[in-house]
């Protein structure tokens, strides 16, 4: 259980990467050394790989490229070759994934809080946690705000992750115990997940997809659904009922038994469904009604959000459920498709 950004899928604990500390303003340190008299003859590039050995030889290229390295005070040249002795001044700042576990104050709807767990509802357009592209500004930021002891637990808590264009409940853990206790019972298939999802498409009353996923055999940022036994496909199944049905949707209902990368998404357009908005998924629009393209250009992301959460808590080992309504702008959405004539 691991992934990129997604839709519902389910975290194994896995610790914090360690960060290094701060010497200067922003977390730059400033290094200063003499080049060994063995040494000599050498450029300047192979130096710097070899007694900074903490960084790799493309970062320590930028920081002289950007004018970060001097040599007896002049700004220095990869390719420049050293004698030996010679003073050597470097100014190394981190890279942004170095610094992506900072607290930041983030707005966080907030559910329900007690002592062991914190639900949310997260907005559309937040993600949840930093990764490529999105080391700042995560949902794991404004929890290390809310929440400052949450540095001391793996991953600050988040057991389980949305797609950033995806809304709707999610749970944290605030103690260590709770979030093995959560990570536990997503592994068991005991915590019951409901969504709702706008299909493109009219669809029959109910049933089950139980097909597995895995990576895109040639699209590395889709997922796709395998053949049985194919590497990389992991175990998914999504129960559907539909809910209501207009002129060209259908409003389902979507249960997960499994916490896979884009799992309802790749799910329903197996099937011949796709979720409407669905950038990746959605397919094009090709026949589509005129009126219905300029409405989900507008919408601008897949309808698909988290309504309801339930578990057993972790301290108390009773049962909670937890729900958020959909928000204003995919309910406006849904309105304006079954509008449609």
């Amino acid at each position: 259980m691991s992934g990129t950004e997604i839709e519902d899928e389910d975290y194994s604990p896995a610790d914090l990467l360690p960060h290094p500390g701060s010497a200067g303003p922003a977390g730059v340190q400033t290094v200063e050394f003499r080049v060994p008299l063995t040494h000599a003859g050498l450029r300047l590039d192979q130096v710097l790989a070899d007694l900074l050995p903490g960084h790799s030889r493309s970062r320590l290229a930028v920081f002289v490229k950007d004018g970060a390295v001097t040599v007896d005070g002049a700004v220095a040249q990869p390719k420049t070759k050293v004698l030996g002795g010679e003073a050597i001044r470097a100014r190394l700042s981190p890279r942004e994934e170095d610094q992506a576990f900072v607290p930041q104050d983030i707005a966080l709807p907030i559910i329900f809080e007690d002592d062991s767990v914190l639900v949310i509802d997260k907005p559309a357009g937040l993600v949840v946690h930093p990764a490529a592209g999105n080391w700042r500004g995560t949902l794991l930021n404004g929890v290390l705000f809310h929440h400052p002891a949450a540095a001391r637990i793996p991953r600050a808590g988040i057991v389980h992750r949305l797609d950033k264009d995806t809304s709707g409940v999610l749970v944290v853990a605030k103690t260590e115990a709770a979030q093995v206790a959560l990570v536990r019972q997503l592994q068991a298939r005991s915590v019951s997940r409901t969504y709702v999802a706008l299909v493109r498409g009219l669809v029959d009353n109910e049933g089950t997809v139980d097909a597995p996923i895995g990576r895109h055999p040639h699209q590395r940022t889709r997922m796709a659904v395998l053949k049985r036994g194919d590497a990389g496909g992991k175990p998914a199944i999504t129960h559907y009922r539909v809910i209501d049905r207009y002129t060209y949707h259908t409003l389902v209902e979507c249960r997960l038994e499994t916490g896979r990368t884009h799992q309802i998404r790749v799910h329903m357009q197996s099937i011949g469904f796709p979720l409407e908005g669905d950038p990746l998924y959605g397919g094009t629009m090709t026949g589509i009604n005129p009126e219905a393209r300029d409405i989900i250009r507008a919408f601008g992301r897949q309808a698909l959000h988290a309504r309801r959460l339930a578990f057993e808590h972790p301290a108390s080992g009773k049962p909670v459920q937890f729900e958020a309504p959909v928000p204003a702008d995919m309910r406006a959405f849904i309105d304006d498709m079954a509008a449609l004539p």
